[in-house]
């Protein structure tokens, strides 16, 4: 049976995204340094663990569901910048439907590479009920961030929760865990290399 399951990287403190974040630092002031696991140095290899976790995010997913902070492009007023178009560039990874939750209407974004953004102003669940009949036989991934996951566990809608632990403090930003109400975790698998370990739950309800 198709999943609906989150993959995301936090501090040794719990925070997936530092401080001010903005266009300039979309994962806020030392955000960056919780993802040298996925993007090791120009002359270095990958860890062989971290390298089987960063070709499994993606395995096996038909659908993605992302907030609006995630996608970027949220001008001073609130409002869609017109030409923002995301962080990925003209071909963003996804290769498929990603269901952008927002406040503000926007048209659907077809991308290259088989990616096409839509922005869901119904909330959390209609945007995974929009992932799960577009995925199909397959997975749904949810994105990020930190309150998209928050509101998916809440709502019940999240079956798996893999989280990739990097030795980083950030002291403050945007916490992962906070938040949840009847909502509990059993270990499923650990892996770890010398920049993370990598740690799979199955999310189970009081």
């Amino acid at each position: 049976m198709p999943l609906v399951k989150s993959h995301i990287t936090v501090s040794l403190d719990g925070y997936c995204a530092g401080p001010d974040q903005s266009r300039d630092a979309p994962l806020g002031v030392g955000g960056e340094q919780l993802h040298r696991w996925m993007f090791p140095a120009d002359d270095g290899e990958p860890h062989p663990v971290d390298a089987a976790v960063r070709e499994e995010i993606l395995a096996g997913v038909g659908a993605f569901v992302m907030g609006r902070n995630m996608f970027g492009g949220r001008s001073a007023n609130g409002r869609w910048d017109p030409d923002w178009q995301g962080w990925w560039g003209d071909e963003p990874p996804y290769h498929g439907p990603v269901f952008v939750l927002t406040h503000v209407p926007r048209e659907p974004l077809e991308m290259a590479g088989g990616t096409t953004f839509f922005f869901v102003t119904d909330g959390i669940e209609d945007a995974v009920a929009g992932a799960r009949q577009a995925a199909g036989d397959r997975d749904v991934s949810v994105a990020g961030g930190a309150s998209t996951v928050q509101q998916a566990l809440n709502a019940g809608l999240l079956d798996e929760l893999s989280v990739n632990l990097s030795p980083v403090l950030l002291g403050a930003g945007e916490r992962l865990l906070d938040g949840l109400d009847g909502v509990g975790f059993e270990q499923v698998q650990s892996r770890a290399s010398d920049l993370a370990t990598h740690v799979r739950y199955r999310v189970v309800r009081d």
